[in-house]
């Protein structure tokens, strides 16, 4: 058992509490599996009331995976080790998603791709004044997993292709008014609710009746916006639209888009198509797995960890550079079926 996860089941309460505060709690291979094992062990538990989820200390909820790991394996060992973490972190963010028990994510602080994996799946996911939420992987030359070809596509109007291109970052009210969050809550106000559920109450009572008011959501604002200028099919076609945008918003947020991995932006929108055609959610990460499997091998990921988390220069040289170099043959080779190492299958008992 890892301790870099506090684990405490106690009267009808399972209490996951992610400790790794130096990294704000990005996950590991063992954290996913100490999480899934604790999940499935009281899975069948007719006295289990509700799941807790936060982390213990930091400014972090969880900031994302182990992606350094990752990177060493696909240079180093051909990517088996970053194949079975993100198999293992992919079973978690199913068996999450199909828990039958309330699982109440406390979103209060740092909430960025992995975290989105683990926060999103629950039926309550808490927002406070603390939150910052984006899916940050074009910044690295990855792409939106753990569950976002799910999620994204589901959020208002564009809301899903303008987190995916841009990396933006959405605060507490934001997440709320996007639906990413259920409940907004002031972070003093957290434990209290926690210990409410935790002696008997029910999760929904609790968090409505502990429930602030959010200031307003920035992101309301620039909806109309982001409905027009993000609406287009393409990456093209929605740099075209922001080029042709006489605002300074566009203007920052072509900036944002051009700056991030063509290959994760045709991939991100691509992920938009497949998943509808996925009846399931377990169907949704065997696509993603595929995806995963490659663009963990390919340059733009080693050169974009790299370039923001180890010389930290941010200025990472993407092959190919520009969208329209980014031809329809690399896009249909990384989505395709029978990736190195075999699909992606959820646990046994959930199949």
């Amino acid at each position: 058992m890892t301790q870099d996860v506090n684990i405490h089941a106690h009267d009808a309460i399972l209490h996951i509490s992610l400790n790794r505060p130096k990294a704000l709690h990005a996950l590991t291979q063992d954290m996913c599996e100490a999480m899934s094992d604790a999940l499935l062990r009281v899975r069948e538990d007719e006295k289990l009331h509700a799941v807790i989820l936060d982390h213990a200390e930091g400014r972090g909820f969880c900031a994302g995976g182990d992606v350094a790991m990752v990177r060493k394996s696909a240079l180093e060992d051909d990517g088996k080790a970053g194949r079975a973490f993100f198999h293992a972190e992919y079973r978690l963010n199913h068996l999450m998603f199909t828990y039958g028990t309330p699982i109440v994510a406390f979103m209060d602080g740092v909430t960025m791709g992995g975290g989105v994996g683990i926060s999103q799946p629950c039926e309550f996911r808490v927002a406070t004044e603390n939150t910052m939420f984006a899916m940050p992987e074009g910044n690295i030359g990855l792409f939106p997993d753990v569950g976002a070809s799910w999620y994204l596509p589901r959020l208002p109007g564009a809301t899903g292709k303008f987190l995916a291109l841009t990396a933006a970052r959405l605060d507490g009210a934001e997440c709320l008014w996007a639906g990413l969050a259920t409940h907004y809550l002031k972070s003093e106000d957290t434990a209290e609710a926690k210990a409410r559920i935790a002696a008997g109450e029910d999760p929904s009572a609790v968090l409505t009746d502990m429930s602030a008011t959010p200031p307003p959501a920035r992101i309301a604002e620039n909806s109309d916006k982001i409905d027009l200028l993000f609406g287009p099919d393409t990456v093209e076609g929605i740099i075209e639209a922001l080029e042709n945008s006489d605002t300074e918003w566009a203007e920052k947020e072509l900036k944002a888009v051009r700056a991030k991995c063509p290959t994760t932006s045709k991939v991100a929108l691509r992920q938009f198509t497949e998943n509808a055609n996925c009846e399931t959610f377990a169907e949704n990460m065997v696509m993603e797995y595929r995806v995963a499997s490659r663009m963990m091998l390919r340059h733009d990921f080693a050169e974009g960890v790299r370039a923001v988390l180890i010389d930290k220069d941010n200025d990472p040289a993407w092959d190919p550079a520009k969208p329209e170099d980014v031809h329809e043959a690399l896009i249909e080779g990384i989505f395709a079926e029978d990736p190195a190492g075999g699909e992606w299958k959820p646990f046994p008992q959930l199949s």
